[in-house]
This record gives C-alpha cells, structure tokens and sequence, in this order.
C-alpha cells in the first residue's frame, strides 16, 4: 500500500502507527490476501484480538457510566452498542472501506460498502493500534468513536430488546414465535459463560452472553438483523 495512502488515513483516524505494518494487515482483507503471489497475512486474527479490547473497553466505559448497574443490564447494552451495524457505521464515518484491501470478487460485489466487511475491518483495526500503542491507545480511540452512543445510553431501556422486536416482525410475518434454548454453559459458577441457539419456522442462530438473557438477546439480535436484511429494512 502506498505511504501516501498510509499517512492520509493515519491523518483521517487521528492516530500515527510507530509500526506502519500493524495498519497495512489490519487494512488487508482475506479475498485479498487469497490473490497474492507472496505469502500475506490477512487481518483476522487481528480481527480476533480487536473483539476482545474492544469488548474489554466498552465494558470499562459502560461500568464508569453506570456504576450502580447489575452485570445482566450492562451486558445488554453493550450487545446493544458492540454488534456488526454500529460498527459498521464507526468504519463508514472513517471511509475504512476506501482504504481496505479487498479481492476482484469482493471488490465487484460492493465489498467495501459491506457491513460485516466494515465492522471486522474496524476490529482489526483496534489491534493493530493496541499493539502498536499500547493499552491506552486502544482505549481513547475507543472512547472517541463511542462517546456518542454511551453517552446516549440511559440505561436498560435504551439499549434495543431485539427479543421483542423479532417477536413483533415474525408475528406480522404469520410465523410461530421463536423459541430459545440453552445449548451450553462454560466457565466456573462465578463467571459462566451461556450458549444460546433461537430456532424459528425457517432459520436459526446462536448467542452468547455473561447471562442466559443476555444470550438470547445476541442471538435475537442476528436473528433481527437477518430478517431486517431479508425486508430490506435497515438495522436500527
């Protein structure tokens, strides 16, 4: 990639890598890398690692907004705040998909508009200045991109209930309602883990949450955002 290109996105996220080649992997997309002649790696295990700080910062922010809140409320909210649109729109409002390096295939199918696109590219993203800047680094972008939205965070009952939101639209559909099932739980008794799968008429998707609601909250969300896709309704 181009030093230009380097330092003019550098300019646009407000932040400088020490290490220029942290940002070039976490810009370089899979169906890229799959078409180069030289070994590249590609940005997902960046990726991984970007979920979890920001998870992990969202999380700080959340309990310093909300010191009074139980663990099951401030779960919710941060599955309301931390999910593929919201980071998605984060990535837009930084034009990530002009700078992602992105295959033939994926370029010709719109790619760099691609929500799911956007929003990994962004984790990697966040590694990458994790890596190259520290804990704290990571965590003022972080509290930058999401002052606004935490901010707009009252509690609880601003954060989405996509239970009830997919209930209303299978119910206007003429579908049976969902139904949520516990499949797993991980973890010692004071930290555990649940694996939750929804199972409709013609679908099914899975959650994970620090409590069993929070669970069938993550998998109602994808569960929303696939019939909201379907509708060609936008997420909101």
């Amino acid at each position: 990639m181009p030093d230009e290109t380097i330092k003019a996105f550098m300019q646009t996220l407000g932040y400088r890598f020490k290490a220029p080649f942290l940002l070039e992997e976490a810009l370089r997309h899979s169906s890229f890398v799959n078409e180069q002649v030289l070994p590249l790696s590609s940005n997902e295990r960046l990726e991984f690692l970007g979920d979890t700080v920001l998870n992990l910062v969202v999380s700080h922010l959340l309990m310093d907004r909300f010191p009074d809140m139980d663990e099951g409320s401030l779960s919710m909210i941060r599955a309301g705040l931390v999910n593929e649109a919201s980071l998605a729109v984060i990535a837009a409002e930084l034009n990530l998909g002009d700078y992602v390096q992105l295959g033939k295939g994926e370029i010709l199918t719109h790619g760099r508009q691609k929500k799911s696109i956007l929003a990994d590219t962004y984790e990697a993203l966040l590694a990458a200045v994790y890596l190259d800047g520290g804990f704290s680094a990571a965590f003022k972008l972080i509290q930058k991109h999401f002052a606004r939205l935490i901010k707009a965070s009252s509690g609880p009952e601003a954060c989405t209930d996509y239970k009830t939101r997919v209930q209303e639209m299978v119910q206007k559909a003429g579908h049976p309602l969902p139904v949520y099932r516990v499949t797993a739980e991980t973890g010692p008794d004071h930290d555990k883990t649940f694996c939750v799968v929804l199972e409709s008429a013609d679908y099914t998707t899975g959650g994970t949450g620090k409590s069993k609601k929070a669970a069938e909250q993550d998998a109602a969300r994808k569960a929303f955002e696939h019939l909201a896709g379907e509708s060609g309704n936008s997420v909101k």
